[in-house]
């Protein structure tokens, strides 16, 4: 029997922002939302382990309630400090815990998680039924289908089969390999081709399972031709690339009005955000940072995006520059 977790799941993922290091932090979240009140959004990845010290919490789990649906992706390899994490997790009202099995880089290797832990599904399971166990939120994971030389389709079948046994209610599949010895993070998000027709095969076998399409999905056409096979898709550096490019998805995919149709009503919905960020003693910067690609392929775009760049960078910089900015575009109709 579906329960009622797995249908809202399954109707909120239709599209999904990838969780990305340096990128998708709370302010992009809010960013993100202002432009599609319908995309499932993530955290970067937090480390189980860094949870565990009590000082650290507020730090990595606080976000703003605009952001919801939203989910907490966790990296780790201890069930029992991933058990905490999801438990943490949903006390601090997230969505959903996502289960990080496929980042390549050399630090998370280190720590024997990550893409790593693909070669040892086992593990993953024990993890993912800790994690369901500790919580009462989805568990899901995201993977690549396959790492080095372990990378046919019977192995990357089994490890699905294994981790859904576990609890797992969707797989998120980047439809890359990752290559832990010789290429680096951004190396691997390229090189490594895209197989498409090994996911859609993994689906095929697996009608019952959730399967979320991740990798190469660079258009909201890219997002509509995905959804015809798999469950839902996601979009990870296109989305902080080219923010404004997805502000028809929730009209595309759900049928229903976009949010906003320009940067400059974008950056003023930004505003008291931006203006609650600054009355905690943070910076216009952290928050200015993530707006500069709203406004490309326009004239004057890349003089818009210096001055912003370069007055959002100034230690005192406050809220006025965002107020200058947003009227600067208005007044170009932008």
């Amino acid at each position: 029997m579906v329960n009622k977790s797995s249908l809202l799941s399954i109707k909120a993922q239709r599209f999904s922002v990838a969780p990305m290091l340096d990128c998708t932090d709370s302010h992009f979240r809010v960013l993100m939302r202002l432009i599609s009140r319908k995309a499932f959004l993530y955290t970067e990845m937090v480390v189980a382990n860094a949870l565990h010290h009590t000082n650290r919490r507020e730090r990595l789990l606080n976000f703003n309630p605009i952001e919801h649906p939203l989910a907490l992706q966790i990296g780790g390899d201890d069930p029992k400090l991933l058990s905490e994490a999801a438990q943490l997790g949903e006390a601090w009202g997230y969505d959903e815990i996502n289960f990080n099995v496929g980042c390549p880089s050399q630090r998370v290797q280190a720590g024997n998680f990550g893409a790593s832990l693909m070669a040892n599904p086992d593990q993953v399971a024990r993890c993912v039924e800790a994690m369901t166990k500790g919580s009462k939120i989805p568990v899901t994971v995201k993977h690549r289908i396959g790492i080095d030389n372990l990378d046919s389709d019977e192995l990357l079948k089994r490890f699905v089969n294994k981790v859904a046994s576990a609890g797992a209610t969707r797989f998120v599949v980047h439809a890359r390999k990752a290559w832990l010895k010789g290429l680096n993070p951004k190396q691997n998000r390229t090189i490594p081709p895209l197989q498409y027709d090994r996911v859609v095969k993994l689906k095929k076998q697996n009608p019952n399972l959730e399967i979320e399409l991740n990798g190469g999905l660079d258009t909201p056409n890219d997002c509509l031709k995905a959804l015809k096979i798999f469950d839902g898709a996601m979009v990870g550096r296109a989305a902080y690339a080219h923010p404004l490019l997805w502000k028809k998805i929730d009209e595309i995919i759900y049928k229903e009005p976009p949010r906003f149709i320009n940067a400059s009503g974008v950056i003023r919905a930004l505003i008291p955000h931006t203006q609650s960020h600054l009355d905690k003693g943070g910076k216009l910067w952290d928050v200015a940072r993530h707006i500069l690609q709203l406004v490309e392929g326009v004239p004057g775009a890349r003089t818009w995006r210096r001055e912003l760049g370069i007055k959002g960078q100034k230690a005192k910089a406050e809220i006025n520059i965002l107020e200058e900015a947003a009227q600067q575009l208005e007044d170009a109709g932008l």
